[in-house]
């Protein structure tokens, strides 16, 4: 952004594997990616790579009014609001999961002061193999730039991160970012292409979609790059769209009205105004204005956004520039902070803030991921949001007061049910009831409870006590504790206070709009290591008394030999609301050095059973034997019935989270049951639902080999219980061409048989699934198909502009590099020269260095996503003509063609080869024989391919069949749709023996030269036609291909099986119903033979 942002560095994007290989990332760990705006215009959940598993599910909560006379700065106005920009736990480029086994990923803290969250987070588009960034670099800081893969112009927020803020009341945003420097060839032209008749743009209602599919609330834009005069009405009227359907959109001061171009106002005046309130109406929500501000430049936003009729607290937030300043110059933000302060001391402006992740990252590599200096993050984290890195006001000698000191506190505690286990989302260990039940660190902020209010606000004469998060014995406290690590009650943390407790202490705690009922009961779990004379109590603060804090017993000062539970009876306050609730430490007759206690759970409840039902439908979706990762479904439940759900394998934790699919990185055991709990808004728990898991049962060494033939073979090693074993081949998400139609093969095999190989694949690179059920389980490996399938560069849609002319981008997934040559004559010699581009050319200024000209990545190439756009418009320097090739991912190139002259494009137009192809297709009889009886079957099959032998479910096929002894049918057309194989059977009969040849169509082109069938006589027929003898005994059927129903399909759709000996290639063979079937048949009515009539009955059933 305009104050600089600084280039990535090695400290915010290095892989968690490069530090310590258990903490790599699974090797199909679901994690989020970028998209391109050519991207959404084809975006559905099937189309996008790993979405049902990073969806958000926690709805927006509600937060509670605003209580002037709780907060810890009664006089600070209530309205001004927060916009957090910052990255999610380490802001790796492949790594933005829902939760890892890494207790130093960074974890936001205080949701408390912030209305909106949107990611900061550079994020690569789904295609870019992981293998491009490769942590073994020599050079991290560098090495990823010469990578060469794209980035998305947005990025979602992650998904674990959106559950937190929802759960704290916080709206949560996606970027959509453009700029001449970072994102290659797009910009904002990809938002508003396809416009409609009605003015609505399609791209903006796939914005739409994927915030509502994916659980987020609207967009944060960040417009870098000039806006052409004549697109600035559209692209108000996109943002216009994107309001209106409820997104919230915030817009950053950069492109300015009306001529678009980037001119950083830095207040909100007539020039940026347009882009939040035109003259015809709202366009956006708010604006992020740029750093460079004055006091007397807010003051002024402040009025131009009242003229407007918009409340300045709502509509501008003034950016403060922390991921660049940091604490190295946090003085600067602190001035800037002042700026914002009216002569009253009140903010003018809401405060936007980017970067504020940087109190992890700037720890650098060598500290920022170990555990042993986490208190270090804490303690910076808790300074840049209160001013104090303590917590006791200290930290002033910079003058920074915290963000604190404009954003009042928030909350969302209301009701009458409150829980908190004092998780922060993350932990050295997990443990149930005070006993370890999860050995291994763990990072996930989806089990992060509702944060502490206040870090800290204690009250105390002398000696105010110390307040800390204790992890347990494993877990490096900051120097100035001293306290006995016990960890957690449940989850990774509990609260622990300590030290010299000289005087009564008042710790608030959470502030609240609790209903007390007649059966409101509070119970504090705690763990206090020493007895003693002190005493602890609640701390309460009613509303209608907010100057008195009313104590109420709980325990003395005896030792509790490990965690008790104390229930304190509130029914004598039942009708006022609780707006703070806190813990007084009740100090003893002398002072009490090393005074400690840890406090694991507070609940209030109001006597009602709120324990949620045991969830229903589990089931394991997939296995990976080799690697041991696992997913898990159920049924989701309301949230206001289940907050979360936790999983357990046996009595070992596996993680959780209030969603209905859980994926697992490394299973503990191979085998036991696998137990999901769903848990309540008082922290009860259901009884667990429970599937099996016996990998004695299942098949290993799962593996997938595929061929540029369009054959796939599955191969296993079967587990000793194996019987009768079924597989799937079936693409996975993530492909464009199979999102809407998914292809899907299968086979059952007998026993013995360990590989299957099916034919008719796909050969385009699109992720398989492969699954083999055998004995009750289910094994599964997934990859990608082989790659042979490049599509043509789309001449129709150059732009020559004179001699100049804008090569298009190929609307395809897995382009990677556009090649021009320029080829001429001179003097009658023909020449070529390939089009070779500058530095300035590429982002980032840099051409490929050594190491990636040996990758084959070559300054002769726009290069997908680091391509600036205007290097996209050449012109032949030698009065040539251009040629352009194509090279995927897959290194697939198309032969150079010519670019058609402006004259030539009139009349252009250019096939698409993903559609089906007749020329490519096949049609086939099955194998089988059929009497001519008007009951036994012969099946004809279509293979429907495109242009590059891709098989094609959904697609319409028209069967045409031949003329029979009667005319009834004659010339009959019978439709049917490919099935998930991308074929179609029927099965016809006839009442005639002979031969039938049936022809078959697809989009109106006829499919090679048709299928014959053929019928034989039906023993015993009367051959005379005078002969009217009756058929008597020559009904029995004689078996053809379908006599009874089944192998209607042959074998093509099955595969053919292996691995046992001399194993029958068909014969252990079953379909499992990837074609579809239509019975035709073909009645002869009667047959002429001379004079004479001979009716022939059809034969009964």
């Amino acid at each position: 952004m305009a104050a600089g942002v600084p280039s990535a560095a090695a400290t915010d994007t290095l892989p968690w594997g490069r530090f310590n290989p258990d903490w790599a990332a699974g090797e199909n760990q679901p994690y989020n990616h970028g998209y391109t705006g050519l991207d959404l215009l084809h975006w559905s959940p099937e189309a996008d790579v790993y979405s049902q598993y990073l969806r958000s599910r926690v709805p927006l909560q509600e937060r509670i009014d605003a209580n002037a006379a709780t907060q810890r700065d009664s006089d600070l106005p209530a309205d001004t609001q927060m916009l957090n920009l910052a990255g999610d736990y380490g802001n790796a480029f492949f790594e933005s999961f829902h939760d890892n086994n890494v207790f130093s990923q960074y974890l936001f803290n205080y949701w408390q002061y912030t209305d909106f969250y949107a990611t900061w987070h550079g994020q690569p588009t789904q295609d870019v193999d992981k293998d491009l960034y490769d942590i073994a670099l020599n050079d991290p800081v560098n090495g990823w730039q010469q990578r060469w893969f794209e980035f998305g112009m947005m990025n979602l927020p992650n998904p674990a991160y959106t559950n937190a803020a929802h759960r704290n009341g916080v709206r949560a945003l996606a970027t959509i970012f453009f700029s001449d420097n970072d994102r290659g060839e797009q910009t904002y032209h990809d938002l508003l292409v396809g416009r409609r008749d009605d003015g609505t743009f399609p791209v903006a209602d796939k914005l739409v979609e994927v915030a509502e599919y994916f659980g987020f609330d609207g967009y944060f834009i960040n417009q870098e790059s000039d806006v052409d005069p004549g697109d600035v009405e559209a692209y108000q009227d996109f943002i216009r769209q994107l309001t209106d359907a409820g997104m919230y959109v915030q817009w950053y001061d950069s492109a300015e009205y009306p001529d678009g171009a980037v001119s950083y106002q830095n207040e909100f005046n007539d020039r940026n105004s347009p882009w939040v309130q035109a003259d015809d109406g709202k366009v956006s929500d708010s604006i992020f204005l740029n750093y460079w501000y004055t006091g007397d430049m807010l003051k002024d936003s402040a009025a131009h956004a009242e003229s407007l009729g918009l409340d300045p607290k709502a509509a501008v937030f003034a950016g403060i520039e922390a991921g660049q300043k940091k604490f190295d110059a946090i003085d600067e933000n602190s001035a800037y902070m002042q700026t914002n302060l009216d002569g009253n001391g009140d903010p003018y402006v809401s405060i936007a803030a980017l970067g504020t992740d940087f109190v992890s990252h700037e720890l650098g590599d060598d500290k920022k991921v170990k555990a042993e200096y986490q208190n270090e993050v804490f303690d910076r984290e808790r300074r840049l949001w209160t001013g104090s890195s303590t917590g006791d006001g200290t930290d002033v000698a910079d003058g920074w007061e915290g963000f604190d000191s404009q954003i009042a506190e928030r909350s969302v505690i209301g009701g009458t049910v409150f829980n908190t286990t004092f998780n922060t989302g993350h932990g050295l260990e997990w443990r149930d009831g005070g006993e370890v039940t999860g050995t291994g660190e763990w990072g996930d902020i989806n089990l992060q409870d509702v944060p502490v209010t206040w870090q800290w606000w204690i009250d105390a004469d002398s000696d105010p006590l110390q307040a800390d998060f204790d992890y347990g014995e494993r877990y490096t406290a900051a120097d100035r504790f001293d306290y006995t690590k016990i960890g957690a009650y449940e989850g990774g943390s509990s609260l622990v206070l300590s030290g010299r407790l000289s005087s009564d202490n008042t710790i608030r705690l959470f502030k609240t709009d609790l209903d007390v009922t007649d059966g409101s009961v509070v119970n504090l779990t705690y763990n206090k290591q020493a007895s003693d004379d002190s005493a602890l109590q609640l701390g309460l603060v009613f509303a209608d008394d907010p100057g008195t804090v009313v104590p109420v017993d709980v325990a003395d000062g005896a030792r509790t030999d490990g965690w008790k539970t104390a229930s304190v009876d509130l029914s004598a306050y039942a009708g006022r609301s609780i707006a703070t609730i806190g813990l007084i430490a009740k100090a003893g007759a002398a002072a009490i050095d090393g005074w400690q206690v840890n406090i694991g759970r507070l609940q209030l409840t109001d006597g009602a059973d709120y324990t949620p039902a045991t969830p229903a439908d589990l089931t394991i979706g997939t296995l990976d034997t080799d690697t041991q990762e696992l997913t898990v479904d159920w049924t989701l439940d309301d949230y206001e019935r289940t907050r979360n759900y936790l999983l357990y394998l046996d009595d070992t934790f596996l993680g959780g989270r209030y969603d209905c699919t859980y994926y697992v990185k490394h299973l503990p055991a191979t085998s036991g049951t696998l137990r999901l709990y769903a848990v309540g808004k008082d922290g009860s728990r259901s009884l667990a639902a429970e599937a099996p898991l016996d990998q004695s049962k299942a098949a290993t060494g799962v593996t997938v080999q595929t061929d540029a033939d369009g054959t796939a073979t599955v191969s296993w090693t079967a587990p000793a219980s194996a019987g009768e074993t079924t597989v799937t081949l079936a693409t996975d998400r993530g492909s464009r061409r199979y999102a809407e139609h998914p292809f899907s093969v299968s086979a059952t095999v007998d026993a013995g048989t360990t590989s299957v190989t099916f034919d008719g694949v796909p050969v385009d690179g699109s992720r398989y699934i492969a699954q083999v059920r055998g004995d009750g389980v289910v094994s599964t490996a997934r990859g990608t198909f082989t790659d042979t399938t490049i599509e043509p560069y789309p001449l129709d849609q150059v732009v020559w502009d004179g001699d100049s002319v804008t090569l298009a981008r190929p609307d395809t997934q897995d382009w990677r590099f556009l090649r021009v040559i320029e080829r001429w004559e001179d003097n009658g010699e023909a020449k070529e020269e390939p089009r070779t581009f500058a530095a300035e050319e590429y982002t980032y200024n840099a051409v490929p260095n050594d190491e990636a000209q040996q990758a084959g990545i070559t300054n002769d190439a726009l290069i997908r996503g680091r391509s600036r756009a205007g290097s996209f418009m050449i012109a032949p320097k030698h009065g040539g003509d251009l040629y352009v090739s194509v090279e995927d991912y897959a290194s697939n190139v198309t032969e150079p063609v010519r670019i058609p002259t402006a004259d030539e494009m009139e009349d252009l137009s250019v096939d698409d080869p993903t559609q089906p192809d007749a020329a490519r297709s096949l049609i086939e009889a099955v194998d089988g024989e059929a009497q001519a009886d008007g009951e036994q079957t012969r099946s004809v099959k279509v293979s429907v391919r495109d242009s590059f032998g891709n098989p094609l479910p959904g697609v319409e096929v028209a069967f045409t069949l031949p003329e029979g002894i009667a005319s009834a049918l004659d010339g009959a057309a019978i439709t049917v749709v490919t099935g998930s194989d991308g074929r179609a059977t029927i099965a016809v009969t006839s009442q005639t023996a002979g031969e039938y040849v049936i022809d078959a169509s697809v989009n109106g082109a006829t499919i090679g030269d048709g299928a014959t069938v053929t019928f034989s006589a039906v023993p015993g027929t009367p051959q005379d036609p005078d002969d009217d003898t009756d058929d008597g005994d020559d009904d029995q059927q004689t078996d053809g291909d379908d006599a009874d129903g089944d192998q209607q399909d042959g074998t093509h759709n099955q595969g053919t099986a292996g691995g046992g000996a001399d194993q029958n290639a068909t014969g252990p063979l079953s379909s499992t119903g990837s074609a579809i079937i239509a019975v035709i048949v073909v009645t002869v009515a009667c047959v002429a033979a001379g004079a004479g009539i001979m009716l022939r009955r059809r034969r009964s059933s």
